[in-house]
């Protein structure tokens, strides 16, 4: 169990970040509503973190592990009730940017402990992936503001 969990959080990792990486390219471009729906859509990590966090309970995983997969989670939910849902526009605030902004970071950063769990080569994958995403939040921020 606990190695096909590992499988899933590697890809799941990825997976959300590739939204990600996509929806700053979208908005870059200008395409904001395809963005937006990108992000809603990368809200559907929820479904495999909360399994990885049960299948964690069930296997004895270090306390670590649930700090990562409860970052992402609450960043999820945050971006789902805050971003998309109720459309509050709190970007526009300096004061309001910079904890989410490291709390973007805490929570995605975690995401590359979850993917090491399936092995060194998702590790640098996922690691590749972070810093790719991580250039393109701040190009997209310049040029957006967003």
């Amino acid at each position: 169990m606990a190695r096909i969990a590992n499988l899933v959080g590697a890809i799941t990792a990825n997976v959300y970040m590739l939204l990600i990486i996509a929806m700053f390219i979208a908005r870059i471009l200008g395409w904001f509503e395809i963005g937006r729906w990108i992000g809603i859509v990368s809200s559907l990590v929820l479904i495999p973190l909360i399994y990885l966090f049960l299948v964690g309970l069930e296997t004895d995983r270090r306390m670590i592990y649930f700090v990562w997969l409860g970052l992402m989670i609450l960043f999820s939910l945050f971006e789902l009730i805050v971003d998309d849902i109720l459309r509050v526009d709190f970007r526009s605030v300096q004061r309001a940017v910079i904890p989410y902004v490291i709390f973007f970071f805490a929570a995605t950063g975690g995401m590359i402990g979850v993917a090491r769990q399936a092995g060194k080569a998702w590790s640098i994958v996922t690691y590749v992936i972070f810093l790719i995403m991580a250039v393109l939040a701040f190009v997209q921020r310049g040029i957006t503001g967003l």
